[in-house]
């Protein structure tokens, strides 16, 4: 009995770990959808902020301190919420919460795209490149749909088939992953892309107050500065396809880096 009680224990040892955040909240569809369909993967810890916190980027909080609250507790799931950033909740996942290294990060699957120039401004893919930072292999989850009552099913499936895979193979040092997912009922399957190049126009709608004074809501439109790119995410996902972009976080452009050498002054 004893013997086979010491063979149970270390075979759930052996259970990979995945380590959950996002910045849409703790209560979000997208992030229960997929703690559901990745369950069979291993043991699962959730650190998500207690409210939405989209657009973080790689926001931390340095002046006020961040709490953690248990919500559940059971076999294979743990789940905290954390009134910090997406970034905050990998953090103290990392350094307080969890009782071993993840395996493997995931953060999502955000309600709205996350794709070209998206990356720079999402606190999904910053919550990411903090895990790819303390060197677990990270991915950046993304479904093309704002509402919260969006349909994850296409997107959970593509979700756990690239969370396979990583937990396969691992990814290079510095690098992570971001996967989009178009919001249609029949993805064509899946894509390893580029970054599309482009940027935000028509940014504010300007309205006024009860007062007369003007306010801004942010908003915008999408400027594709390379439509017809057929290796880039965008035009991934107008086609119906999933798109899995490579991110790094060293940012060094090297071969300009050279070019500029004579700049140097001792």
């Amino acid at each position: 009995m004893y013997l086979c009680a010491q063979i149970s224990i270390m075979t759930k040892e052996k259970k990979p770990l995945l380590l959950l955040t996002n910045d849409d909240g703790i209560h979000a569809s997208g992030l229960i959808s997929l703690i559901e369909e990745i369950r069979p993967l291993g043991e699962i810890i959730v650190v998500a902020p207690d409210v939405p916190r989209s657009g973080m980027s790689s926001a931390i909080s340095a002046v006020n301190p961040v709490r953690a609250t248990l919500i559940k507790k059971e076999e294979g799931l743990t789940m905290y919420s954390c009134t910090g950033t997406p970034v905050d909740c990998v953090k103290l996942a990392l350094d307080r919460l969890s009782d071993r290294r993840p395996d493997v990060l995931l953060s999502g699957i955000n309600h709205g795209s996350n794709a070209a120039v998206c990356v720079i401004y999402s606190g999904t893919v910053g919550a990411a490149f903090e895990g790819c930072i303390s060197g677990i292999p990270s991915v950046a989850l993304s479904l093309t749909d704002h509402s919260l009552r969006a349909d994850f099913s296409q997107a959970v499936k593509y979700a756990k088939m690239v969370a396979e895979k990583v937990l396969a193979t691992g990814l290079p040092d510095g690098i992570c992953l971001n996967l989009n997912i178009p919001n249609i009922q029949n993805v064509k399957g899946l894509k390893v892309c580029s970054q599309t190049k482009g940027l935000w126009i028509k940014e504010f709608m300007e309205m006024k107050d009860p007062v007369g004074r003007p306010v801004y809501w942010l908003t915008g439109e999408f400027f594709n500065r390379e439509p017809e790119n057929k290796l880039g995410d965008e035009w991934a996902l107008a086609q119906g396809y999933a798109a899995l972009v490579p991110l790094r976080i060293d940012m060094t452009d090297y071969a300009f880096l050279e070019k500029i050498k004579n700049w140097e002054k001792e």
